[in-house]
């Protein structure tokens, strides 16, 4: 077993724990029962938060909550089937069936977590409650809940990274400050790196002191919860710690191409791993100690993908007013677009009825299937700000709705990177032109057919800018643009005009 660090006591005074060495922590057991409380980590895998309970603890439980604080304001917007719960559910029922294998099983409540944790301490007679460092500014109120309720009680609360390499203020610059661009702080991540943060915490053979509590815990139906099934079996998503794990081993045979296919949406380059590392079903660990051991320029490249990840949540957790307001305050003097016409456009953007053949298809992907290509992430978020002049949060807000893989941080970051409001973010006089973005990453229109198939008429040099076409090759390609397929709503050379000028605040 690796040590167990950068750990943060939950009770008062606030410590932080002791690094001891390999082979000596069975020696530092100091509490006789603790409780786990899984969130963003459901695996048994290489998990901080059960790693350093076995490590401390005689006897653990675990438990997950579907927290009716999150759960609640779903069901009530309407909200009748959603993947990422489905996707949950079955994450939880994987966990509980590997738990029973050691002898032990999952506790698995319906309630809200701040009330629920301190009861399921005191019912199953705990000392301490560990759990994995959650960054988000609403998780960060919940855990500070659950600390106070578990203090009064004379239990602890225990909490450990898990879900980033590096957190916080772990990697600042010289003068001990958060960085705010991201290629110093790739290099001072990498310049800190060293074989031990990458190593797995915990060992198979501590999982024999994991325990089943007394009594028959049932766990909740979806259908309980108040949920539908999803399309989630259709769409053949692996789930759980065993679909995170294949889909991780398919993935390791193609990153040495990921340089050249990960900007092109019709080709299999991505590792479709962004959902399992948003719900902790494989291990940020595991991820980067594969990918900092090849030497392909692939390989380096994803890395950096997954130190991206990291930054932003050092930036959430520095700027929490992200959330709301842009990184950078003078942005929010901009004036976006408001009233009917940019609440039509705004609605055409969600429909995928732009008349943009690579911003529709790219809207039905995340439509049906909750997933986006990140290279059309880029593309919609800059049509939405800089083509429609439309307010970054609601594009935001549509994606925190919609995406499996919805993560505060590298959401709110790809936003404010695409809006040019964050931090580091692209240039406001560099603005994505959907034609030439289609032409260059799209090139044959394989992805816009398959999302769009009223455009299989079309061919390559035309399926880009299917209003160019004369009236006459609109209808022998069976889809006349006004008709069958929507007219641009917006031209983009009168657009960037318009954007360049609302940008124009920020200069004075």
């Amino acid at each position: 077993m690796v040590p167990i660090v950068n750990c943060t006591q939950g009770a008062s005074p606030r410590r932080s724990c002791t690094t001891l060495p390999a082979g000596q922590i069975s020696l530092a057991m100091k509490h006789d029962t603790g409780l786990v409380w899984l969130r963003r980590d459901l695996r048994l895998d290489d998990n901080g938060a059960l790693a350093a309970a076995l490590a401390t603890c005689r006897r653990v439980y675990c438990a997950f909550v579907f927290d009716r604080a999150i759960l609640d304001p779903l069901l009530a917007a309407g909200v009748t089937a959603d993947r990422r719960v489905e996707f949950i559910h079955a994450a939880v029922l994987e966990l509980d069936l590997r738990l029973r294998r050691h002898g032990a099983a999952l506790v698995v409540v319906h309630a809200s977590a701040v009330e629920a944790i301190p009861r399921l301490a005191r019912d199953l007679g705990v000392d301490i409650v560990f759990a994995a460092e959650d960054y988000e500014p609403a998780a960060r109120v919940r855990d500070a809940a659950v600390e106070r309720a578990l203090t009064a009680d004379g239990r602890s609360f225990f909490r450990c990274k898990d879900q980033a390499i590096f957190e916080k203020s772990e990697v600042v610059t010289g003068a001990g400050r958060p960085f705010g661009v991201f290629t110093p702080y790739k290099n001072a991540w990498l310049r800190r790196l060293t074989p031990g943060e990458l190593a797995p915490r915990g060992s198979a053979a501590d999982l024999a002191r994991l325990a089943a509590p007394a009594g028959r815990h049932p766990i909740p139906t979806l259908e309980s919860l108040g949920f539908a099934r999803s399309n989630l079996a259709q769409l053949k998503i692996p789930t759980g710690e065993s679909g995170g794990q294949a889909l991780f081993d398919e993935f390791k045979s193609r990153i040495d191409r990921y340089e050249e296919t990960r900007n092109f949406p019709a080709v299999r380059g991505p590792s479709y791993l962004s959902v399992h590392l948003r719900f902790g079903t494989v291990s940020i660990r595991t991820l980067a100690r594969f990918a900092a051991n090849q030497d392909s320029v692939g390989a380096q490249t994803w890395l950096s993908e997954l130190i991206w990840r990291d930054f932003y949540q050092m930036i959430l957790w520095h700027h929490p007013h992200v959330v709301d307001r842009a990184y950078r305050p003078e942005y929010d003097a901009i004036q976006w677009e408001t009233g009917t016409a940019a609440d039509d456009a705004f609605a055409a953007w969600c429909a995928g009825s732009t008349g943009y053949p690579l911003v529709d298809a790219a809207m039905a992907q995340i439509n049906e299937t909750g997933y986006m290509h990140n290279r059309l992430r880029m593309v919609v978020a800059s049509f939405l700000t800089k083509d429609l002049g439309i307010d970054w949060r609601r594009g935001e807000q549509y994606f925190a709705r919609h995406l499996n893989d919805f993560d505060l941080a590298a959401n709110n970051g790809g936003w404010q990177w695409a809006a040019s409001t964050g931090c580091d973010a692209q240039p406001y006089f560099r603005i994505f032109n959907p034609v030439t973005q289609s032409e260059k990453f799209d090139p044959d229109g394989s992805f816009i057919k398959r999302y769009l198939p009223q455009l299989v008429g079309f061919d390559a040099n035309e399926i880009h800018a299917p209003w160019l076409a004369s009236a006459a090759r609109q209808r022998e390609a069976g889809c006349v643009v006004g008709a069958d397929y929507p007219s641009p709503i917006v031209d983009h050379t009168v657009a960037r005009k318009r954007t360049l000028e609302r940008y124009a605040v920020v200069k004075r």
